[in-house]
């Protein structure tokens, strides 16, 4: 059962969707919930049912109801829900008096603002007293232990024919931006590409400056200790 937290003027909810960067969402949002001590929701939506969802993201609902659990918080599944993802966390936030709004980085092209709206203006709309928290993406690999890359520097990628050339020049061509982690020791542009796509974080091989295949490789966001700081 959720404890009553001490100040209900103010109540967060945290908005996390399928990738390692929601549990880092989560302990930010646990941190500014502690030092506000006031209630705390966790939310992500899903147009498919539960049941009809793959293991891998049944897995990440599962472990976001444990951090709820475990940080006194309460999770929100909106599972088979088809409507924009605004509207839902908009309705969501007026339903359980939320003041404070915390998101991923979205993975909206310049190109897709334009054309549909950027996600923040239109929340900023739909709930316009409701303060927004936008946390970018990690610039750092968790499994490099060892030192293997070098720290990350903001890069593009831009399509050429099947495959995609990394550029840390801003051009109108891009199609995706992302931090690039080169490894440790080569002359070459070999490393990984860490990046949004539709709202799920993606880290991608590049290899001499190339990626062939935008497949996520086995690494994942680092866990920020937030809670410790």
């Amino acid at each position: 059962m959720q404890i009553t937290k001490g100040r209900m003027d103010e109540s967060i909810l945290v908005c996390v969707y399928y990738g390692p960067n929601g549990e880092r969402l989560i302990k930010r949002g646990c941190k500014i919930a502690s030092m506000m001590d006031c209630p705390l929701y966790i939310l992500t939506v899903d147009p498919k049912p539960f049941d009809e969802l793959d293991a891998e993201k049944s897995e990440y609902i599962t472990k976001w109801g444990q951090l709820a659990k475990e940080h006194n918080a309460k999770f929100i599944l909106k599972d088979n829900d088809s409507r924009p993802v605004t509207k839902v966390i908009a309705e969501v936030a007026r339903e359980r008096h939320i003041t404070q709004i915390i998101l991923g980085q979205t993975a909206q092209s310049r190109w897709e603002q334009i054309t549909k709206g950027s996600i923040i203006n239109v929340l900023l709309r739909e709930i316009p007293f409701v303060d927004l928290h936008v946390i970018s993406v990690a610039r750092a690999l968790k499994e490099d232990h060892g030192g293997h890359f070098e720290k990350g520097v903001r890069a593009y990628l831009k399509k050429e024919g099947n495959q995609y050339k990394i550029s840390f020049n801003h051009t109108p061509e891009i199609e995706f931006e992302g931090i690039f982690f080169k490894e440790v020791g080569t002359d070459f542009n070999n490393g990984v590409f860490k990046f949004m796509k539709n709202n799920e974080t993606m880290q991608v091989h590049v290899t001499d400056d190339y990626v062939t295949e935008l497949k996520n490789v086995s690494m994942t966001t680092p866990i920020e200790n937030d809670l410790d700081t």
